[in-house]
């Protein structure tokens, strides 16, 4: 989506995206639990979400009534004011609401005089809604359960569902006693075990949570004249998103009703598929978007955005459910709801060998047909550099990302993967400032033009993702770097047919330019995963003093100075190490190498340092023909200049020459000169004391919110 189709998208949205408004009494306040804003008052909340208005072909391509509005959004707004029974997963009852509990949708005013029933111009968008019915899509759910179900067995990788502002409860017991005060609520009481900071929620639970939706009727709305919607025929991994929704919504309609957010496809499960149940979307979207429509390329409806999911330590993925897992869902309802189906529905590509039992006319929608394409000829210049970048494992469960160098197997990636001690580092296995082998003296390094291997043997294993059948193959380790800069080799011990080799441009990325982070941050090998894609920009380019023989070609700037660090503004995870910076040629300007930290150990994921391929140039002329080892001493000398970059230190400055009188007189004027000042700023005092009453007191500020100081570190 190029940027002037943006405004004709945003336009086109508008017709559908509404806002979503829940209210009901809460003597306690108990419904505000894992929601990140709300409006409470008189023992009633408010809570906000955002949703779309279908169009008549789609309401009636899913065989809905039609003699009404309805709207589609997430079920996480509206459950906590149904009754315990209506929330029950496995429920096919109608749902119920609480008595006393309201629904709402605003749409836009333009909407609102064209489509309404009762139309009045410069009326409110405000209208009754009514619970139509509660949807689980269980492809959806199959897809996030199978990438966090692996890695959820610690709590350093456990994770939860929602925004990292919503409502925590510090202590669980005293929210089970006021649940049974209240009301006995054996579904609250049960999901109280389940809480965030219990970390014992279960995949099956987070993945339901996640992807469950809701239907909405709107009486005194009308579906027909909504324009057509034609459905993504395929999603793939960087195509532009377009999100719109109403953040915090109620609490200034005016403000955020309908705002966008653009991002990408970072990737989606399954891989296999050309569409996907489930995408992982590189996009800042923030509270009481969810429920928004996903918009692309020619406007082409992709999905719903749901609540996203959170790791411990901060990572935070944004989840988008597919339009056609969503259609595949409501077919399943009606012809098959067996639970051993959802694998099935996860794949959007097998929709047509679902059996259909149903005595209703017809066959699946028409948007769900499509032609098979060849998608790698379809594939951007980055989706195409993607195939270079491979998957790391270590026989101790660590995994990493690296990079294909040349046709005989060389891969370049991270020696903290290798030798995590010599890094003050989070290994993205949940230890920190690593140790998983016991230190050595000696391990791979250059030694007079050869590889020295230490004693201990490691099994490492390399996936390449260049073809569709994905195969392992072992590694050894032929080069780790002591210098300052966080490099190795790996050489494949068998290199298969058709590998594609990374292209490396040696030149200074200009700050602003696109820049594309390639990688296996979060999901490790057992999630079957390809590497995700994220966007953003060069933030800046640090230069330091590089030796004379690195080559005349690079550009240096006056000072003699080249690229020495890369910083980025695209989202960088754990076990992104070593992967691939890229730009919108797909050519190769750096290699990831870490993130910026909080203090408290969180991850800054848009904060994050790479290794400029200039800086490399090295092991690029080493890739050519991998004769002579000595080419790489060049990065074993020590070297003051990069070592404070990547320290995140302060250039090494000379000290200043003594002045010629020596420093005794020097010292002497600055102490008459403070004590010179020091007398005139207590005269000053003395003559207005009028003006300093009051200044030991602590200032009383309303609504105030006081952030914690935090110093980056990096991982």
């Amino acid at each position: 989506m190029e940027h002037h189709q943006l405004p004709s998208t945003v336009e086109f949205a508008s017709n559908f995206a509404v806002m979503v408004r829940v209210s009901g009494p809460d003597p306690k306040g108990l419904k505000i639990r894992n929601h990140a804003f709300h409006h409470y008052s008189s023992g009633k909340t408010t809570l906000s979400a955002s949703g779309m208005l279908l169009p008549d072909d789609l309401v009636k391509g899913l065989g809905l009534m039609s003699d009404c509005g309805v709207v589609i959004t997430v079920a996480s707004v509206v459950e906590p004011f149904l009754t315990a029974k209506s929330r029950e997963y496995d429920s096919q009852d109608m749902p119920e609401a609480i008595t006393g509990s309201k629904i709402d949708i605003m749409i836009e005013e333009k909407v609102s005089q064209f489509f309404s029933k009762e139309t009045q111009k410069g009326a409110p968008g405000w209208f009754h809604a009514e619970i139509l019915q509660l949807v689980d899509v269980p492809g959806s759910s199959f897809a996030i359960q199978s990438l966090i179900g692996p890695s959820s067995g610690t709590s350093e990788q456990s994770w939860e569902v929602g925004w990292s502002l919503a409502t925590r409860i510090d202590d669980p017991q005293k929210f089970v006693d006021a649940v049974k005060e209240e009301g006995k609520d054996k579904f609250l009481t049960e999901s109280v075990k389940h809480l965030p900071m219990a970390r014992s929620v279960s995949p099956y639970l987070i993945s339901k949570t996640a992807s469950r939706i809701v239907l909405l009727k709107v009486p005194k709305l009308s579906n027909e004249g909504l324009p057509k919607i034609m459905i993504s025929p395929s999603n793939r991994r960087g195509d532009v998103l377009l999100a719109m929704g109403s953040p915090f919504g109620i609490l200034s309609p005016v403000h955020f009703f309908n705002s966008i957010v653009v991002g990408s496809i970072s990737n989606k499960y399954p891989p296999t598929s050309s569409d996907g149940s489930l995408l992982l979307a590189d996009i800042r979207c923030l509270p009481g978007m969810e429920g928004g429509p996903i918009f692309g390329e020619a406007r082409h409806l992709i999905g719903l955005l749901t609540r996203p999911l959170k790791q411990a330590g901060g990572a935070e993925i944004q989840l988008v459910i597919t339009w056609q897992a969503i259609a595949a869902a409501l077919y399943g309802r009606r012809y098959d709801t067996r639970p051993e189906k959802a694998s099935q529905y996860a794949d959007c590509d097998n929709l047509m060998s679902i059996e259909i039992n149903s005595p209703l006319q017809g066959s699946l929608p028409h948007y769900i047909h499509r032609q098979s394409m060849d998608s790698g000829a379809l594939e951007s210049p980055v989706g195409k550099a993607a195939a270079s970048v491979c998957l790391v494992t270590m026989d101790n469960g660590v995994w990493a990302s690296g990079i294909l160098l040349n046709n005989h197997g060389l891969i370049l990636t991270n020696a903290h993967l290798l030798e995590p001690w010599r890094f003050t580092k989070t290994t993205v296995n949940g230890g920190k400032d690593g140790n998983p082998y016991p230190p050595r003296k000696e391990s791979v390094a250059v030694r007079r033009g050869k590889a020295e291997k230490d004693s201990g043997d490691r099994q490492i294993h390399v996936r390449l993702d260049h073809s569709n059948s994905w195969v392992w193959h072992n590694a050894r380790i032929i080069y780790v770097s002591k210098g300052p800069l966080d490099v190795s080799l790996l050489k494949l011990d068998s290199v298969p047919r058709d590998v594609c080799p990374i292209t490396a441009d040696l030149t200074c990325p200009s700050p602003g330019s696109k820049a594309f982070v390639i990688g296996h941050g979060l999901f490790g090998p057992r999630c079957e995963m390809v590497p995700s894609i994220s966007s953003g920009v060069i933030a800046k380019v640090v230069k330091a003093q590089m030796p004379s023989s690195y080559s005349s070609n690079i550009s240096r700037n006056v000072l003699g100075e080249l690229p020495a660090m890369i910083e980025t503004t695209a989202a960088v995870h754990p076990g992104g190490s070593g992967g691939a910076v890229v730009n919108s040629a797909g050519h190769m300007v750096g290699l990831v190498t870490s993130n910026a930290k909080h203090g408290g150990g969180t991850v800054i994921p848009h904060m994050n340092f790479s290794i400029p391929c200039a800086a490399l140039e090295p092991v690029f002329n080493f890739s050519e023909d991998m004769q002579k080892l000595s080419t790489l001493e060049e990065l074993e000398r020590p070297d003051e200049n990069l070592s404070s970059v990547w320290a995140l230190m302060p250039p090494l400055s000379p000290e200043p020459a003594p002045p010629k009188n020596g420093w005794h007189d020097v010292l002497m004027k600055e102490d008459d000169e403070k004590q010179e000042k020091g007398s005139q700023f207590a005269k000053f005092i003395a003559e207005r004391p009028e003006l300093f009453k009051g200044l030991g007191q602590q200032p009383k500020m309303a609504g105030s919110l006081f952030l914690d100081h935090r110093t980056p570190s990096k991982l």
